[in-house]
């Protein structure tokens, strides 16, 4: 009589072990790498600001300070935005918009800066970044994401043509894209907020809900 009795087989735990270790591997870069990102962003603003000035103590102190740079730019910031608000401030600074103006190339610079950070301001009347956009691009059939900016009227031959001005970023660098004019019947505004439309742009499609809607 055979006595002998199979034993169960047991399951590879190599292979349970090496998608335990790939799972963990792939949460800890879901966490990783969007700090690093953030931080990398932050360090290119910090290093960008901190070197306007930061030439001009490393001459008088003799070396260079990290952070100096940047901690006065701040302050200056706000000593300007004090002056803005009242009467010999706003003196004081249209004395400088003057000189400015008086540049030629300065001028058109100036001018383009001041409006684009004026229709960011707090409160100000600006439409930039107020609406995402689905738009045709580059070509028929092709879609892409843009940012509504401004509203153009274009004369031509005797007749008005409506534009929307669109941004499109250029991901994953936020600072950069092309602008396009867009005829306003060929718009479709998309039911998204601008925040969600960043999201969605900044990380090539993966973050976004999989239905999205026209108004």
């Amino acid at each position: 009589m055979d006595t002998t009795t199979e034993l169960p087989v047991q399951p590879p735990v190599q292979e349970e072990e090496s998608e335990g270790l790939r799972t963990i591997f792939g949460r800890g870069l879901v966490v990783l790498v969007p700090v690093v990102i953030t931080m990398w962003v932050l360090n290119m603003l910090f290093q960008a600001i901190d070197g306007i000035i930061s030439p001009v103590f490393d001459q008088i102190l003799g070396r260079h300070i990290p952070g100096l740079g940047f901690l006065t730019m701040l302050i200056i910031i706000f000593i300007v935005g004090t002056l803005s608000r009242n009467l010999f401030g706003r003196a004081i600074l249209r004395f400088f918009e003057r000189i400015l103006f008086s540049i030629p190339f300065a001028r058109a610079i100036y001018s383009a800066m001041k409006d684009v950070f004026g229709s960011f301001q707090i409160g100000g009347k600006g439409r930039s970044f107020r609406q995402v956009l689905l738009i045709e691009y580059p070509r028929a059939g092709l879609y892409t994401i843009g940012f509504a900016t401004n509203e153009i009227t274009i004369l031509s031959d005797g007749q008005s043509n409506e534009m929307v001005s669109a941004y499109i970023l250029n991901p994953p660098n936020p600072t950069s894209g092309l602008m396009v004019l867009v005829p306003r019947k060929d718009v479709r505004v998309l039911e998204m907020s601008v925040e969600n439309g960043l999201k969605m742009v900044l990380s090539a499609g993966i973050v976004t809900t999989p239905t999205i809607s026209t108004k």
